[in-house]
């Protein structure tokens, strides 16, 4: 017995379906990092909250995560940050000595990003790296190129002005969905898609033992004026064991809690007549960080 429809009940169910996925595909399209409204918005005008040290990841008192950057990604974050160090091989993702914290080489943590970018093609990424060594930037740059990233980055030339940045759907559009920062030792003039991070944006102090987060001091570039730089936030929170800081895991559900981002986030606003353009929490999962950035973000 034959299952085939007749030919005018397929295309009754054609028409039918068609306009429904298609209003679909549209909206999928027309959204930029999960949202329609921030398609317009320079990416200089916009709040991201991300992940620090975010190749780190576990429950010893030496991580900073519980899931990885690409399940931070899914999340819906968009920022990541991490350490970097000089190794026998190569560049490793190392904290304070790659003999305390060795999550493995820079290509094996950027290969998922890729991956990742791949697959998502509305999203922009940010992702800020940590040079302590000195490591030339042309070393990073031929790891990029390694694992195929370098095809996405953007690379603006001149130096942009804050008000200059394009919005996020020229971004997507250009195809060009992950901005790198490194903090020390960039060199546009070597690598144009590793871009100096305090060249961009001043940063509060971080290792923060206040669980009020009662300051936005600017702390790098010391001296600096915050005038025509994007700032970064440091919003996580130390305990001090015997004299050593680590990361206070038992406290991330209210550190990271609407209430207490957005209560920095205004103290901050109040200082330096703007929000702040990222922001980073440890455990950033754990928490609400997702509805604070749509909060401060206007997307509520």
């Amino acid at each position: 017995m034959s299952s085939s429809l007749p030919p005018f009940a397929l295309f009754c169910m054609v028409s039918l379906i068609l306009p429904i996925t298609g209003r679909g595909m549209v909206s999928a399209a027309s959204r930029c990092n999960g949202h329609e409204a921030l398609c317009s918005r320079k990416y200089s005008q916009i709040a991201q909250i991300g992940a620090h040290n975010s190749a780190f990841v576990g429950d010893l008192p030496s991580d900073n995560q519980y899931v990885s950057a690409t399940e931070i990604l899914d999340i819906g974050l968009r920022f990541l940050q991490t350490q970097t160090q000089k190794w026998i091989d190569g560049i490793q993702m190392c904290h304070t000595s790659c003999l305390l914290l060795d999550a493995g080489p820079l290509a094996d943590f950027l290969t998922p990003i890729k991956d990742w970018l791949d697959d998502h093609p509305n999203e922009v990424v940010t992702l800020l790296l940590t040079n302590p060594d000195a490591v030339p930037v042309t070393d990073f740059a031929d790891v990029f190129t390694a694992v195929g990233l370098d095809s996405y980055t953007y690379a603006p030339s001149p130096k942009l002005a804050m008000d200059e940045w394009p919005t996020l759907k020229s971004l997507i559009d250009a195809n060009t969905r992950l901005v790198v920062f490194m903090d020390y030792h960039a060199d546009t003039a070597k690598v144009p898609f590793i871009l100096d991070q305090f060249a961009y944006m001043f940063e509060t102090p971080f290792d923060t033992t206040d669980p009020s987060f009662a300051q936005c001091d600017l702390d790098r570039p010391e001296g600096a004026s915050p005038d025509g730089r994007m700032y970064l936030v440091n919003h996580y929170l130390d305990i001090d064991l015997f004299g050593i800081l680590i990361p206070d895991q038992g406290a991330a559900p209210i550190t990271n809690s609407v209430s207490s981002i957005l209560a920095q986030s205004d103290l901050c606003r109040e200082k330096w007549g703007r929000l702040p353009n990222f922001i980073l929490l440890d455990w950033a999962n754990i928490g609400e960080a997702i509805a604070a950035q749509n909060e401060l973000n206007g997307l509520l």
